[in-house]
């Protein structure tokens, strides 16, 4: 069981020897290492598994499996000073060289990283490849080192349902930046296009992203009871995602939950490529992709993304939901 982050600073010192893995992302980049962790869960079973990741992680961590302890922490900054003279320590986080710094600061007796040039203990480590699915990465460089790991071990247990979403269309519009969110005019066409047909929506989202779904379900006439968005934490969120028939979001961490708990989705990617960040079965999961490239973490739309066009995304979903695993 995920003990609970007040009694880290008792947890750490232990008797059983300590692992470190550090991964302080997003919940995509969580979901991605899944197989990764219990792989070196499997490795270690005797050690106590310490994920330094964000805090607000930890109810999806407790879904995944394979750690005993979340230790809040930021991307890129130092770890709890507690954390230090461990057994082990794994680098999920990137390929150096401030992540890899960052592990040995831990004072680890074996570091299990990617190659870089300019930190000398890894001189002979696997060779990072940026044209990687980002699940293949992580799994390969545990390969390299000795530890086996399957790709295909990515899906985590399903919480109980939430009665407000159950068997409803999860509308999830939000993305972390602008670049990634198709346009709001599209949302409202879609929704509207959904109820004339008969299905049931409920739209998802931070508190951030509340005035944007108001403004979907208003337009689309979705009651606002049906607008989700700033009133669930992760732990809500993958109870809904658990509970619908389908998810149609961006290439955001939703769509991620989505893979995890075999909920069908239909995820519409740009500026980034489901190459190296989408769904690896295609079956119970549709991308649409123009194939294009920009950036993240641009302030307007990605082109790409906006090419993308309502009658699309309704006919993959169409498609989707016709399959006996929808719902």
């Amino acid at each position: 069981m995920l003990l609970p982050l007040r009694e880290r600073r008792a947890a750490v010192v232990t008797s059983r020897p300590a692992l470190l893995i550090l991964r302080a992302l997003g919940v995509g980049d969580l979901l991605t290492a899944v197989p990764a962790i219990r792989a070196i869960a499997r490795a270690f079973p005797a050690h106590y598994r310490v994920l330094a990741a964000p805090v607000f992680l930890a109810p999806l961590v407790s879904m995944c499996g394979g750690i005993d302890e979340v230790v809040d922490t930021a991307p890129l900054e130092p770890l709890d000073e507690h954390l230090s003279g461990l057994d082990v320590a794994v680098n999920l986080h990137g390929r150096g060289p401030q992540s890899h710094r960052i592990a040995l600061a831990t004072s680890p007796r074996r570091l299990i990283a990617f190659a870089n040039d300019e930190i000398p203990q890894t001189r002979d480590f696997p060779q990072w490849r940026p044209d990687e699915h980002e699940i293949l990465r992580w799994c390969r460089m545990l390969a390299e080192s000795g530890i086996p790991a399957d790709p295909d071990d990515f899906e985590i247990g399903a919480p109980a349902g939430d009665a407000r979403a159950r068997g409803a269309i999860v509308i999830h519009p939000g993305a972390a930046s602008e670049s990634r969110r198709w346009p709001v005019p599209r949302w409202i066409e879609l929704c509207t296009r959904l109820q004339r047909a008969g299905h049931r929506i409920v739209l998802t989202g931070s508190g951030t992203e509340f005035r944007r779904c108001r403004a979907i379900a208003k337009a689309a006439h979705v009651p606002i009871d049906c607008v989700l968005a700033g009133h669930t934490d992760l732990a809500d969120m993958a109870r809904v995602i658990a509970s619908a028939r389908a998810v149609v979001c961006g290439d955001t961490g939703v769509a991620h939950i989505a893979t995890a708990l075999r909920a069908p989705s239909v995820v519409l990617f740009g500026p980034m490529s489901p190459q190296h960040w989408g769904p690896r079965s295609l079956v119970r999961h549709r991308v649409i992709w123009r194939g294009t490239l920009g950036d993240p973490h641009a302030a307007s739309v990605d082109p790409g993304l906006a090419s993308i066009t309502v009658d699309e995304v309704a006919e993959e979903l169409r498609e989707l939901l016709r399959m006996p695993q929808a719902g």
